[in-house]
Protein backbone atom coordinates (compact mmCIF):
# COMPACT_ATOMS: atom_id res chain seq x y z
CA UNK A 1 0.00 0.00 0.00
CA UNK A 2 2.93 2.26 -0.70
CA UNK A 3 1.43 3.95 -3.74
CA UNK A 4 -1.40 6.39 -4.10
CA UNK A 5 -4.11 5.13 -6.36
CA UNK A 6 -4.29 6.95 -9.70
CA UNK A 7 -7.83 8.13 -9.05
CA UNK A 8 -6.97 9.46 -5.58
CA UNK A 9 -3.92 11.32 -6.89
CA UNK A 10 -5.90 12.84 -9.77
CA UNK A 11 -8.66 14.05 -7.47
CA UNK A 12 -6.31 15.56 -4.93
CA UNK A 13 -4.17 17.25 -7.59
CA UNK A 14 -7.24 18.74 -9.22
CA UNK A 15 -8.56 20.02 -5.92
CA UNK A 16 -5.21 21.42 -4.82
CA UNK A 17 -4.50 23.51 -7.91
CA UNK A 18 -5.69 26.67 -6.19
CA UNK A 19 -5.30 25.87 -2.52
CA UNK A 20 -5.32 22.88 -0.24
CA UNK A 21 -7.67 24.59 2.18
CA UNK A 22 -11.02 24.11 0.37
CA UNK A 23 -10.43 20.39 0.00
CA UNK A 24 -9.53 19.85 3.61
CA UNK A 25 -12.38 21.98 4.89
CA UNK A 26 -15.16 20.83 2.63
CA UNK A 27 -14.50 17.36 1.28
CA UNK A 28 -16.04 14.37 2.97
CA UNK A 29 -15.10 11.87 0.25
CA UNK A 30 -11.68 11.26 1.76
CA UNK A 31 -12.23 12.53 5.26
CA UNK A 32 -10.35 9.73 7.00
CA UNK A 33 -6.85 8.44 6.46
CA UNK A 34 -7.52 5.26 8.46
CA UNK A 35 -8.29 3.09 5.44
CA UNK A 36 -5.31 3.91 3.25
CA UNK A 37 -2.81 4.20 6.14
CA UNK A 38 -1.40 7.49 4.82
CA UNK A 39 -0.49 10.02 7.53
CA UNK A 40 -1.80 13.49 6.75
CA UNK A 41 -0.03 16.47 8.26
CA UNK A 42 -1.01 20.12 7.99
CA UNK A 43 1.65 22.79 8.37
CA UNK A 44 2.27 26.49 7.77
CA UNK A 45 5.59 25.90 6.02
CA UNK A 46 6.45 27.45 2.67
CA UNK A 47 9.19 25.29 1.16
CA UNK A 48 10.42 26.77 -2.10
CA UNK A 49 12.98 24.16 -3.15
CA UNK A 50 14.11 20.65 -2.29
CA UNK A 51 17.74 21.67 -2.66
CA UNK A 52 19.26 22.08 0.83
CA UNK A 53 22.13 24.16 -0.55
CA UNK A 54 19.79 26.77 -2.04
CA UNK A 55 17.16 27.42 0.63
CA UNK A 56 16.50 27.80 4.35
CA UNK A 57 12.75 27.34 4.00
CA UNK A 58 12.54 23.59 3.44
CA UNK A 59 13.57 22.10 6.78
CA UNK A 60 10.20 20.45 6.55
CA UNK A 61 10.02 18.38 4.31
CA UNK A 62 13.74 17.60 3.94
CA UNK A 63 14.26 16.46 7.54
CA UNK A 64 12.07 13.41 6.92
CA UNK A 65 14.21 12.30 3.96
CA UNK A 66 17.77 13.27 4.93
CA UNK A 67 19.66 12.57 8.15
CA UNK A 68 21.87 14.87 10.16
CA UNK A 69 25.17 13.32 11.15
CA UNK A 70 24.12 13.73 14.82
CA UNK A 71 21.84 16.73 15.39
CA UNK A 72 19.62 17.85 18.24
CA UNK A 73 17.32 14.83 18.55
CA UNK A 74 20.17 12.34 18.82
CA UNK A 75 21.70 14.29 21.70
CA UNK A 76 18.41 14.72 23.56
CA UNK A 77 16.93 11.26 23.00
CA UNK A 78 18.85 7.99 23.14
CA UNK A 79 16.40 6.28 20.77
CA UNK A 80 16.62 8.88 17.96
CA UNK A 81 19.82 8.69 15.94
CA UNK A 82 20.92 10.24 12.68
CA UNK A 83 23.47 9.12 10.09
CA UNK A 84 25.94 8.29 12.88
CA UNK A 85 25.15 5.55 15.36
CA UNK A 86 27.78 6.67 17.90
CA UNK A 87 30.34 9.44 18.24
CA UNK A 88 33.25 10.44 20.47
CA UNK A 89 35.96 13.07 20.76
CA UNK A 90 39.63 12.39 21.54
CA UNK A 91 41.46 13.81 24.54
CA UNK A 92 42.82 16.60 22.35
CA UNK A 93 39.22 17.88 21.92
CA UNK A 94 39.98 18.20 18.20
CA UNK A 95 39.54 14.74 16.69
CA UNK A 96 35.99 13.41 16.44
CA UNK A 97 35.16 9.84 15.41
CA UNK A 98 31.70 8.91 14.15
CA UNK A 99 30.62 5.32 13.65
CA UNK A 100 28.12 5.08 10.81
CA UNK A 101 25.33 2.50 10.89
CA UNK A 102 26.65 -0.73 9.34
CA UNK A 103 25.08 -1.89 6.08
CA UNK A 104 22.91 1.23 5.83
CA UNK A 105 21.45 2.00 2.40
CA UNK A 106 20.08 4.97 0.54
CA UNK A 107 16.45 4.79 -0.49
CA UNK A 108 17.54 3.72 -3.99
CA UNK A 109 19.36 0.70 -2.57
CA UNK A 110 22.90 2.07 -2.89
CA UNK A 111 25.20 1.70 0.16
CA UNK A 112 25.15 4.69 2.52
CA UNK A 113 28.55 4.98 4.14
CA UNK A 114 31.00 7.29 5.88
CA UNK A 115 32.19 8.26 2.41
CA UNK A 116 28.85 9.97 1.73
CA UNK A 117 29.16 11.94 4.96
CA UNK A 118 32.74 12.91 4.09
CA UNK A 119 31.58 13.95 0.63
CA UNK A 120 28.85 16.18 2.11
CA UNK A 121 31.29 18.07 4.32
CA UNK A 122 34.09 18.23 1.78
CA UNK A 123 31.67 19.41 -0.92
CA UNK A 124 30.94 22.42 1.28
CA UNK A 125 34.56 22.90 2.35
CA UNK A 126 35.71 22.89 -1.25
CA UNK A 127 33.42 25.79 -2.09
CA UNK A 128 34.79 28.16 0.56
CA UNK A 129 36.29 31.28 -0.98
CA UNK A 130 34.99 30.53 -4.45
CA UNK A 131 32.58 32.88 -6.27
CA UNK A 132 29.85 30.26 -5.91
CA UNK A 133 30.52 29.44 -2.26
CA UNK A 134 27.69 27.36 -0.78
CA UNK A 135 26.74 29.92 1.84
CA UNK A 136 23.04 30.60 1.36
CA UNK A 137 21.10 27.44 2.25
CA UNK A 138 20.60 25.13 5.20
CA UNK A 139 23.59 23.13 3.97
CA UNK A 140 25.95 26.06 4.31
CA UNK A 141 29.63 26.75 4.85
CA UNK A 142 28.75 28.74 7.98
CA UNK A 143 30.85 27.36 10.84
CA UNK A 144 33.03 25.23 8.60
CA UNK A 145 35.98 27.59 8.94
CA UNK A 146 36.59 25.65 12.15
CA UNK A 147 37.19 22.38 10.29
CA UNK A 148 40.73 21.21 9.50
CA UNK A 149 39.81 17.99 7.70
CA UNK A 150 37.06 15.45 7.12
CA UNK A 151 37.84 11.92 5.98
CA UNK A 152 36.29 8.45 5.77
CA UNK A 153 38.62 6.01 7.53
CA UNK A 154 36.50 3.16 6.21
CA UNK A 155 32.85 2.66 5.24
CA UNK A 156 31.72 2.84 8.85
CA UNK A 157 34.13 5.40 10.30
CA UNK A 158 34.14 9.16 9.73
CA UNK A 159 36.82 11.41 11.19
CA UNK A 160 36.43 15.16 11.63
CA UNK A 161 39.42 17.15 12.86
CA UNK A 162 38.79 20.72 14.00
CA UNK A 163 41.27 23.58 14.17
CA UNK A 164 40.34 24.37 17.77
CA UNK A 165 38.04 22.78 20.34
CA UNK A 166 34.40 23.10 19.28
CA UNK A 167 31.16 21.15 19.50
CA UNK A 168 30.28 22.04 15.91
CA UNK A 169 30.76 18.47 14.59
CA UNK A 170 27.78 17.26 16.62
CA UNK A 171 25.81 20.52 16.81
CA UNK A 172 25.63 21.35 13.11
CA UNK A 173 22.47 20.52 11.19
CA UNK A 174 23.85 19.78 7.76
CA UNK A 175 21.84 17.18 5.88
CA UNK A 176 23.91 14.21 4.70
CA UNK A 177 23.47 13.75 0.95
CA UNK A 178 24.34 10.83 -1.37
CA UNK A 179 27.61 11.26 -3.24
CA UNK A 180 26.38 9.31 -6.26
CA UNK A 181 23.58 11.88 -6.80
CA UNK A 182 25.50 15.08 -6.07
CA UNK A 183 29.08 14.44 -7.18
CA UNK A 184 28.59 15.97 -10.64
CA UNK A 185 26.57 19.01 -9.50
CA UNK A 186 28.62 22.21 -9.79
CA UNK A 187 28.68 24.74 -6.97
CA UNK A 188 26.97 27.25 -9.22
CA UNK A 189 24.11 24.85 -9.93
CA UNK A 190 23.90 23.67 -6.31
CA UNK A 191 23.23 27.18 -5.03
CA UNK A 192 20.86 28.20 -7.80
CA UNK A 193 19.40 26.13 -10.63
CA UNK A 194 19.57 22.54 -9.40
CA UNK A 195 16.09 21.73 -8.11
CA UNK A 196 16.76 18.29 -6.64
CA UNK A 197 13.46 17.10 -8.03
CA UNK A 198 11.65 14.14 -6.46
CA UNK A 199 11.82 11.33 -5.89
CA UNK A 200 14.68 12.23 -3.57
CA UNK A 201 17.30 9.75 -2.40
CA UNK A 202 17.80 9.77 1.36
CA UNK A 203 18.34 7.64 4.45
CA UNK A 204 15.37 8.94 6.46
CA UNK A 205 12.12 7.03 6.96
CA UNK A 206 9.99 9.09 4.55
CA UNK A 207 11.20 9.97 1.07
CA UNK A 208 9.84 12.99 -0.80
CA UNK A 209 8.05 11.49 -3.80
CA UNK A 210 6.16 14.55 -5.06
CA UNK A 211 6.28 18.28 -4.40
CA UNK A 212 3.72 20.88 -5.43
CA UNK A 213 4.89 24.27 -4.19
CA UNK A 214 2.42 26.02 -1.87
CA UNK A 215 0.16 22.95 -2.01
CA UNK A 216 1.56 19.68 -0.68
CA UNK A 217 4.50 17.33 -0.33
CA UNK A 218 3.90 13.61 -0.72
CA UNK A 219 6.21 11.06 0.90
CA UNK A 220 6.69 7.33 0.36
CA UNK A 221 8.13 5.03 3.03
CA UNK A 222 11.81 4.21 2.61
CA UNK A 223 12.04 0.46 1.90
CA UNK A 224 15.69 0.48 3.02
CA UNK A 225 15.30 2.44 6.25
CA UNK A 226 17.85 1.14 8.74
CA UNK A 227 15.32 -0.10 11.33
CA UNK A 228 12.95 -1.50 8.71
CA UNK A 229 10.42 0.01 6.34
CA UNK A 230 7.96 2.24 8.25
CA UNK A 231 4.58 0.67 8.87
CA UNK A 232 2.53 3.48 7.37
CA UNK A 233 1.81 3.66 3.64
CA UNK A 234 3.25 7.17 3.37
CA UNK A 235 2.64 10.74 4.38
CA UNK A 236 1.21 13.89 2.83
CA UNK A 237 2.20 17.28 4.20
CA UNK A 238 -0.40 19.86 3.18
CA UNK A 239 0.87 23.43 3.08
CA UNK A 240 -1.35 26.25 4.31
CA UNK A 241 -1.17 30.00 4.65
CA UNK A 242 -3.38 30.07 7.76
CA UNK A 243 -4.04 27.63 10.58
CA UNK A 244 -7.83 27.63 10.29
CA UNK A 245 -7.99 24.79 7.74
CA UNK A 246 -5.58 22.77 9.88
CA UNK A 247 -7.94 22.85 12.85
CA UNK A 248 -10.93 22.05 10.63
CA UNK A 249 -9.04 19.20 9.03
CA UNK A 250 -8.23 17.72 12.43
CA UNK A 251 -11.87 17.92 13.44
CA UNK A 252 -13.13 16.32 10.25
CA UNK A 253 -10.49 13.60 10.21
CA UNK A 254 -8.90 14.71 6.95
CA UNK A 255 -5.72 15.59 8.85
CA UNK A 256 -3.94 13.50 11.47
CA UNK A 257 -1.54 16.12 12.84
CA UNK A 258 -1.09 19.88 12.77
CA UNK A 259 0.19 22.91 14.57
CA UNK A 260 -2.64 25.04 15.93
CA UNK A 261 -3.35 28.41 17.50
CA UNK A 262 -4.16 28.88 21.17
CA UNK A 263 -7.89 29.23 20.48
CA UNK A 264 -7.91 26.13 18.31
CA UNK A 265 -5.89 24.23 20.91
CA UNK A 266 -8.49 25.04 23.59
CA UNK A 267 -11.32 23.96 21.28
CA UNK A 268 -9.65 20.76 20.08
CA UNK A 269 -8.78 19.73 23.64
CA UNK A 270 -12.49 18.96 24.13
CA UNK A 271 -12.57 16.46 21.24
CA UNK A 272 -12.26 12.85 22.49
CA UNK A 273 -10.56 11.78 19.25
CA UNK A 274 -7.83 14.42 19.49
CA UNK A 275 -4.82 14.80 21.77
CA UNK A 276 -3.36 18.28 22.25
CA UNK A 277 0.12 19.06 23.50
CA UNK A 278 2.53 21.91 24.04
CA UNK A 279 6.26 22.13 24.59
CA UNK A 280 9.04 24.67 24.88
CA UNK A 281 11.09 25.11 21.76
CA UNK A 282 13.88 27.33 20.46
CA UNK A 283 11.73 29.93 18.70
CA UNK A 284 12.30 33.59 19.52
CA UNK A 285 9.74 36.26 18.59
CA UNK A 286 11.33 39.69 18.48
CA UNK A 287 11.05 43.32 17.52
CA UNK A 288 14.11 44.35 15.50
CA UNK A 289 15.30 47.88 14.75
CA UNK A 290 16.91 48.72 11.43
CA UNK A 291 20.26 49.91 12.75
CA UNK A 292 21.84 50.34 9.30
CA UNK A 293 23.40 53.60 8.22
CA UNK A 294 23.90 54.42 4.56
CA UNK A 295 22.40 51.87 2.15
CA UNK A 296 19.29 50.21 3.55
CA UNK A 297 18.86 52.65 6.46
CA UNK A 298 15.44 53.34 7.91
CA UNK A 299 13.50 56.58 7.90
CA UNK A 300 15.31 58.12 10.90
CA UNK A 301 18.78 58.05 12.43
CA UNK A 302 17.10 57.45 15.80
CA UNK A 303 16.99 53.75 14.93
CA UNK A 304 20.79 53.75 15.10
CA UNK A 305 20.79 55.21 18.63
CA UNK A 306 21.00 52.67 21.50
CA UNK A 307 19.35 55.19 23.86
CA UNK A 308 16.30 55.42 21.58
CA UNK A 309 16.06 51.65 21.28
CA UNK A 310 16.50 51.16 25.02
CA UNK A 311 13.69 53.62 25.73
CA UNK A 312 11.39 51.71 23.38
CA UNK A 313 12.16 48.58 25.40
CA UNK A 314 10.33 50.12 28.38
CA UNK A 315 7.21 50.50 26.23
CA UNK A 316 6.93 46.75 25.51
CA UNK A 317 4.96 44.62 27.99
CA UNK A 318 6.04 41.03 27.36
CA UNK A 319 3.70 39.63 30.00
CA UNK A 320 0.68 41.20 28.32
CA UNK A 321 1.84 39.82 24.97
CA UNK A 322 1.97 36.35 26.52
CA UNK A 323 -1.34 36.66 28.34
CA UNK A 324 -3.37 38.35 25.61
CA UNK A 325 -1.78 37.55 22.26
CA UNK A 326 -0.38 34.10 23.11
CA UNK A 327 -3.16 33.12 25.56
CA UNK A 328 -0.54 32.02 28.05
CA UNK A 329 1.21 29.61 25.68
CA UNK A 330 4.61 31.32 25.75
CA UNK A 331 7.34 32.54 28.06
CA UNK A 332 7.90 36.32 28.23
CA UNK A 333 10.82 37.50 26.13
CA UNK A 334 14.00 38.71 27.79
CA UNK A 335 17.29 38.16 25.97
CA UNK A 336 18.76 36.14 23.12
CA UNK A 337 18.73 32.92 25.14
CA UNK A 338 15.41 31.13 25.41
CA UNK A 339 14.34 29.04 28.47
CA UNK A 340 14.68 25.71 26.66
CA UNK A 341 18.44 26.38 26.45
CA UNK A 342 18.79 25.43 30.11
CA UNK A 343 22.60 25.51 30.13
CA UNK A 344 22.67 29.17 29.05
CA UNK A 345 19.39 30.83 29.97
CA UNK A 346 19.36 33.86 32.27
CA UNK A 347 16.46 36.19 33.04
CA UNK A 348 18.99 39.06 33.22
CA UNK A 349 17.18 40.19 36.37
CA UNK A 350 19.82 42.77 37.32
CA UNK A 351 19.54 44.66 34.01
CA UNK A 352 16.09 43.68 32.75
CA UNK A 353 13.79 46.49 31.67
CA UNK A 354 10.32 46.75 33.16
CA UNK A 355 7.18 47.91 31.38
CA UNK A 356 6.58 51.56 32.16
CA UNK A 357 5.27 53.92 29.49
CA UNK A 358 6.11 56.95 31.60
CA UNK A 359 9.68 55.74 32.01
CA UNK A 360 9.90 55.14 28.26
CA UNK A 361 8.77 58.72 27.71
CA UNK A 362 11.29 60.11 30.20
CA UNK A 363 14.12 58.23 28.54
CA UNK A 364 13.07 59.44 25.09
CA UNK A 365 13.00 63.01 26.40
CA UNK A 366 16.45 62.60 27.93
CA UNK A 367 17.81 61.17 24.68
CA UNK A 368 16.56 64.20 22.73
CA UNK A 369 13.38 62.77 21.17
CA UNK A 370 10.68 65.18 22.35
CA UNK A 371 7.29 66.44 21.27
CA UNK A 372 8.22 70.10 20.97
CA UNK A 373 5.06 71.36 19.28
CA UNK A 374 2.56 69.49 21.42
CA UNK A 375 0.91 67.56 18.59
CA UNK A 376 1.33 64.24 20.38
CA UNK A 377 4.07 63.03 18.02
CA UNK A 378 7.73 63.14 18.95
CA UNK A 379 10.41 64.52 16.65
CA UNK A 380 13.80 63.04 15.96
CA UNK A 381 17.02 65.02 16.29
CA UNK A 382 16.61 66.33 12.76
CA UNK A 383 13.26 67.85 13.75
CA UNK A 384 11.16 65.37 11.78
CA UNK A 385 8.01 63.78 13.21
CA UNK A 386 8.29 60.07 13.76
CA UNK A 387 6.25 57.81 11.48
CA UNK A 388 7.84 54.38 11.57
CA UNK A 389 7.05 51.49 9.25
CA UNK A 390 6.78 48.14 11.00
CA UNK A 391 6.89 45.14 8.70
CA UNK A 392 5.91 41.64 9.67
CA UNK A 393 4.73 38.42 8.10
CA UNK A 394 4.71 34.65 8.23
CA UNK A 395 8.11 33.10 7.77
CA UNK A 396 8.60 29.48 6.84
CA UNK A 397 9.65 27.05 9.55
CA UNK A 398 8.40 29.02 12.56
CA UNK A 399 5.13 29.36 14.43
CA UNK A 400 3.01 32.29 13.34
CA UNK A 401 3.13 35.42 15.46
CA UNK A 402 -0.44 36.45 16.33
CA UNK A 403 -1.39 39.78 14.78
CA UNK A 404 -2.57 40.78 18.25
CA UNK A 405 1.07 40.89 19.37
CA UNK A 406 1.90 43.25 16.50
CA UNK A 407 -1.08 45.44 17.31
CA UNK A 408 -0.08 45.64 20.97
CA UNK A 409 3.42 46.79 20.08
CA UNK A 410 2.15 49.38 17.60
CA UNK A 411 -0.36 50.62 20.17
CA UNK A 412 2.22 51.07 22.93
CA UNK A 413 4.56 52.98 20.62
CA UNK A 414 1.69 55.23 19.61
CA UNK A 415 1.02 55.98 23.28
CA UNK A 416 4.56 57.33 23.73
CA UNK A 417 4.33 59.57 20.68
CA UNK A 418 5.82 57.30 18.04
CA UNK A 419 3.13 56.36 15.50
CA UNK A 420 3.66 53.13 13.60
CA UNK A 421 2.18 51.88 10.34
CA UNK A 422 2.05 48.09 9.98
CA UNK A 423 2.76 46.32 6.69
CA UNK A 424 2.06 42.59 6.51
CA UNK A 425 4.04 40.63 3.94
CA UNK A 426 4.16 37.09 2.69
CA UNK A 427 7.24 34.98 3.41
CA UNK A 428 9.07 35.82 0.20
CA UNK A 429 8.44 39.55 0.40
CA UNK A 430 9.46 39.66 4.06
CA UNK A 431 12.72 37.86 3.34
CA UNK A 432 13.44 40.26 0.49
CA UNK A 433 12.84 43.32 2.68
CA UNK A 434 15.09 42.09 5.51
CA UNK A 435 17.86 40.84 3.24
CA UNK A 436 21.19 42.61 3.64
CA UNK A 437 21.33 46.09 2.09
CA UNK A 438 24.09 44.78 -0.19
CA UNK A 439 21.46 42.46 -1.66
CA UNK A 440 18.70 45.04 -1.98
CA UNK A 441 17.15 44.74 1.46
CA UNK A 442 16.45 47.44 4.02
CA UNK A 443 14.51 50.67 3.91
CA UNK A 444 12.17 49.54 6.69
CA UNK A 445 12.20 50.80 10.30
CA UNK A 446 10.96 47.98 12.54
CA UNK A 447 10.30 44.31 11.95
CA UNK A 448 8.46 41.78 14.08
CA UNK A 449 9.65 38.32 13.14
CA UNK A 450 10.89 35.03 14.53
CA UNK A 451 13.74 32.63 14.23
CA UNK A 452 14.17 29.05 15.31
CA UNK A 453 17.68 27.66 15.52
CA UNK A 454 19.34 25.25 17.93
CA UNK A 455 20.49 25.79 21.52
CA UNK A 456 24.18 25.64 20.58
CA UNK A 457 26.10 28.73 21.78
CA UNK A 458 26.74 29.76 18.18
CA UNK A 459 23.05 29.68 17.27
CA UNK A 460 22.04 31.46 20.47
CA UNK A 461 24.25 34.40 19.52
CA UNK A 462 24.02 34.39 15.73
CA UNK A 463 21.37 37.13 15.68
CA UNK A 464 24.08 39.62 16.62
CA UNK A 465 26.79 38.37 14.28
CA UNK A 466 28.10 40.82 11.68
CA UNK A 467 28.64 37.79 9.44
CA UNK A 468 24.92 37.00 9.48
CA UNK A 469 23.52 40.37 8.38
CA UNK A 470 20.42 39.84 6.27
CA UNK A 471 20.21 36.20 7.33
CA UNK A 472 19.84 35.51 11.06
CA UNK A 473 20.93 39.07 11.93
CA UNK A 474 17.92 41.05 10.76
CA UNK A 475 18.71 44.24 12.66
CA UNK A 476 21.91 44.82 10.64
CA UNK A 477 23.60 45.53 14.01
CA UNK A 478 27.37 45.16 14.30
CA UNK A 479 29.59 45.24 17.37
CA UNK A 480 33.24 44.19 17.46
CA UNK A 481 33.12 43.05 21.08
CA UNK A 482 30.06 40.89 20.41
CA UNK A 483 31.74 39.34 17.37
CA UNK A 484 34.77 38.60 19.52
CA UNK A 485 32.62 36.80 22.12
CA UNK A 486 31.00 34.76 19.35
CA UNK A 487 34.38 33.86 17.84
CA UNK A 488 35.61 32.71 21.24
CA UNK A 489 32.55 30.60 21.99
CA UNK A 490 32.87 28.94 18.59
CA UNK A 491 36.22 27.48 19.66
CA UNK A 492 35.19 26.49 23.17
CA UNK A 493 34.20 23.02 24.35
CA UNK A 494 34.28 23.71 28.10
CA UNK A 495 30.70 24.33 29.27
CA UNK A 496 31.56 26.80 32.03
CA UNK A 497 33.62 28.99 29.70
CA UNK A 498 30.87 28.81 27.07
CA UNK A 499 28.30 29.90 29.63
CA UNK A 500 30.43 32.91 30.61
CA UNK A 501 30.90 33.99 27.00
CA UNK A 502 27.22 33.59 26.13
CA UNK A 503 26.21 35.57 29.21
CA UNK A 504 28.58 38.45 28.36
CA UNK A 505 27.36 38.57 24.77
CA UNK A 506 23.69 38.33 25.80
CA UNK A 507 24.10 41.21 28.25
CA UNK A 508 25.91 43.35 25.68
CA UNK A 509 23.26 42.98 23.00
CA UNK A 510 20.45 43.42 25.54
CA UNK A 511 21.95 46.76 26.60
CA UNK A 512 22.52 47.91 23.02
CA UNK A 513 18.96 46.81 22.18
CA UNK A 514 19.00 46.13 18.43
CA UNK A 515 16.28 43.62 19.36
CA UNK A 516 13.52 43.63 21.94
CA UNK A 517 12.59 40.04 22.63
CA UNK A 518 8.80 39.67 22.74
CA UNK A 519 8.20 36.05 23.66
CA UNK A 520 9.39 32.48 23.44
CA UNK A 521 6.28 30.72 22.13
CA UNK A 522 5.40 27.16 22.98
CA UNK A 523 4.62 24.77 20.18
CA UNK A 524 0.91 23.97 20.22
CA UNK A 525 0.01 20.84 18.33
CA UNK A 526 -2.80 18.36 18.01
CA UNK A 527 -3.10 14.88 16.59
CA UNK A 528 -5.88 12.43 16.09
CA UNK A 529 -5.67 9.11 17.89
CA UNK A 530 -8.18 7.10 15.86
CA UNK A 531 -6.01 6.12 12.87
CA UNK A 532 -2.41 5.79 14.02
CA UNK A 533 -0.51 4.90 17.17
CA UNK A 534 3.06 5.67 18.16
CA UNK A 535 2.81 9.44 18.48
CA UNK A 536 5.19 11.14 20.88
CA UNK A 537 4.18 12.47 24.25
CA UNK A 538 5.44 16.05 24.57
CA UNK A 539 6.59 16.30 20.97
CA UNK A 540 4.04 14.35 18.94
CA UNK A 541 6.19 15.15 15.92
CA UNK A 542 9.75 16.22 16.64
CA UNK A 543 10.63 19.73 15.62
CA UNK A 544 14.23 18.62 15.00
CA UNK A 545 14.01 15.29 13.16
CA UNK A 546 11.85 12.66 11.59
CA UNK A 547 10.34 11.23 14.81
CA UNK A 548 7.80 9.57 14.97
CA UNK A 549 7.44 8.86 11.24
CA UNK A 550 9.85 5.96 11.71
CA UNK A 551 7.55 4.23 14.21
CA UNK A 552 3.96 5.29 13.59
CA UNK A 553 1.72 2.38 12.71
CA UNK A 554 -1.94 2.05 11.79
CA UNK A 555 -4.41 1.25 14.55
CA UNK A 556 -5.21 -2.45 14.57
CA UNK A 557 -2.74 -3.09 11.78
Amino acid sequence: MNEWSISRRAIVKALLVGSAAPWVMNSRAFASSCKDHIVRVGSMGAPDSLNPFATWSSFWPLVFTYDFLVGVDAQRHSDRKGFAKTWSVADDSLTWIFKIWPDMKWSDGQPATARDAAFTYNYLLGSIGKPDELSIGQNSTSGMEQIASVSAIDDETLQIVTKAPTRWPIDNYLLIIPEHIWKDISYSDARSTFQNDPPLVGTGPMIVAEFQQAQFVRFAPNPYFRTGQPKTAGMINYLFTTQDPIAQGLKSGSLDYGGVTAAQWADLSKDPDIVVGESRVEQRDYLAFNTASGDGAGSTKALQDPAFRDAIGYAIDQKTIVDRAMRGHADPGVGLVMPVATDYYSDLADIMRHFDLAEAGRRLDAAGYRDTNGDGVREDKDGNNFQLELITGKASGVNEIPIAAVQLVAGWLGQIGIPVSVTQLDSGALNARVASPAKGGGGWDLVIASNWLSTSPHDLLIMGSSNAIGLQNRSYWTNEKFDRYLSEVDVTVDLKKSQELVDRAARLIYTEAPYIMLSYPLVLEAHRKDCFEGWGSQDAISQWGYFPLDRLKPQNG
